[in-house]
C-alpha cells in the first residue's frame, strides 16, 4: 500500500511539473514574439528615416543635374539605392504583423487584437550585462522538464516496489457491523444488531511466473526512466550553456556594432558636405548611406538578439528567478 501511495503521489508531481514546464515555455514564446515586434518596428524606424534622408540625396542629385553640374547617372544612382531602401519596408511590415499576430493567438486572443496595443514604435527591452546563471544544482531545481523526468523515475521506482510486493503473502484485518432480525418492530434495536471481524489472508502462490515476468517489466521501464532523467539533465545542462555562450558573444558583438553606426553616420554627415561643396564624386555619399542603414539594421538585429538570448537562457535555467525561495 505504501509503495502505490508513494507512485501515485509521484505521478500527481509530474503532473504538476508538467503545467509548469507547458507555462515556461508559453511566457518564453510571448517574450520572444514581443521582442521580435519591437525588433521589427525599429527596423522600420530606421528604414523610414533612411528613405527621408535618401529622396533628399536624390532631390540634390536631380538638382546639380538640371543645373549642369552632373550627368543622368548621379541621380538614377541615388534613385538606385532609394529603391532598394524602399524594397525592405513591406518585408519588415510583413514580419512585424506576423510577430504581432502570433503574440495575440498566443495570449488567447485575435491574431489582430493587439494592433492597436502595440501599434505604436517602442524600444526593445534592454538585457542587463551579467545574468547570474546559479550552480547545476540549482538548475535541477529550477527546471520543470527535469523534475517531470525525476518524478517520472519515481514513479517507475514505485511501480518495481508494487510489482515485488505481490510475490509475498498478504494480511489484512476486515470488520463488520449491521441489523438483522425477522421482525421489521424489532429492527434497529440492540437485540438485532450483528457485527464480524476477521482476519484475510491473500498469496497467489501459483501466479509467480506471471508476477516475476511483470518484475523484469518495472525494471525495464524503471531503466527506461532513469535514462530519461539523465538525458533531461544533458539536455538542460547543454541548453544552459549554449544560452550563455550566445548570449555572450552576442554582447560582444553589439560593441562594435554601436560604434560602427557611429562613425559610419559621421562619415555620411562629411560625404554630404563634400558633395554639396563639389569636393567628392557621389559614389562615397551611395557607399556612406548604405554603410549607415546596414549598420543601423545590423545593430536593432543584434539588439534583438541579445534580448532573445537573455529569454532563452531564462528558459533553460526553468524560467528566471523567483522573488524568493518557493
Amino acid at each position: 500500500m505504501r509503495r502505490r501511495l508513494e507512485e501515485a503521489d509521484a505521478a500527481l508531481a509530474a503532473a504538476g511539473y508538467s503545467l509548469a514546464d507547458a507555462q515556461v515555455s508559453l511566457v518564453a514564446e510571448v517574450a520572444r514574439n514581443y521582442v521580435a515586434a519591437r525588433g521589427y518596428q525599429q527596423r522600420l524606424a530606421i528604414a523610414r528615416e533612411n528613405l527621408t534622408a535618401q529622396r533628399d540625396i536624390v532631390a540634390l542629385a536631380r538638382s546639380r543635374h538640371q543645373q549642369g553640374f552632373t550627368s543622368s547617372l548621379e541621380p538614377e544612382q541615388a534613385a538606385t539605392v532609394l529603391a532598394q531602401t524602399e524594397s525592405q519596408v513591406p518585408a519588415l511590415e510583413a514580419g512585424f504583423l506576423a510577430a504581432l499576430h502570433h503574440l495575440g493567438v498566443l495570449l488567447g486572443q485575435a491574431p489582430g487584437a493587439l494592433r492597436e496595443e502595440l501599434g505604436a514604435t517602442a524600444p526593445i527591452p534592454m538585457a542587463p550585462a551579467e545574468v547570474p546563471a546559479g550552480l547545476p544544482a540549482d538548475l535541477v531545481r529550477r527546471r520543470p522538464d527535469i523534475r517531470v523526468a525525476e518524478r517520472r523515475l519515481a514513479e517507475a521506482s514505485a511501480r518495481v516496489g508494487v510489482a515485488m510486493a505481490d510475490l509475498y503473502p498478504a494480511f489484512s484485518l476486515g470488520g463488520g457491523f449491521g441489523w438483522e432480525s425477522a421482525q421489521s418492530g424489532s429492527l434497529f434495536t440492540s437485540a438485532s444488531s450483528t457485527w464480524s471481524w476477521g482476519p484475510s489472508f491473500r498469496w497467489p502462490l501459483f501466479a509467480s511466473g506471471r508476477i516475476r515476468a511483470n518484475i523484469r517489466v518495472q525494471d525495464a521501464r524503471q531503466e527506461q526512466a532513469l535514462a530519461a532523467y539523465e538525458k533531461a539533465v544533458l539536455t538542460g545542462f547543454e541548453e544552459v550553456e549554449n544560452a550563455l555562450v550566445a548570449y555572450a558573444r552576442e554582447q560582444a558583438r553589439n560593441v562594435p556594432l554601436r560604434a560602427a553606426v557611429a562613425s559610419s553616420s559621421r562619415a555620411l554627415e562629411v560625404a554630404r558636405q563634400q558633395y554639396a561643396s563639389g569636393l567628392t564624386s557621389f559614389i562615397n555619399v551611395l557607399d556612406a548611406e548604405r554603410t549607415v542603414y546596414q549598420a543601423q539594421d545590423s545593430l536593432v538585429q543584434s539588439d534583438q538578439a541579445v534580448a532573445q538570448d537573455l529569454i532563452a537562457l531564462c528558459k533553460a535555467l526553468g524560467g528566471g528567478w523567483p522573488a524568493r525561495p518557493a
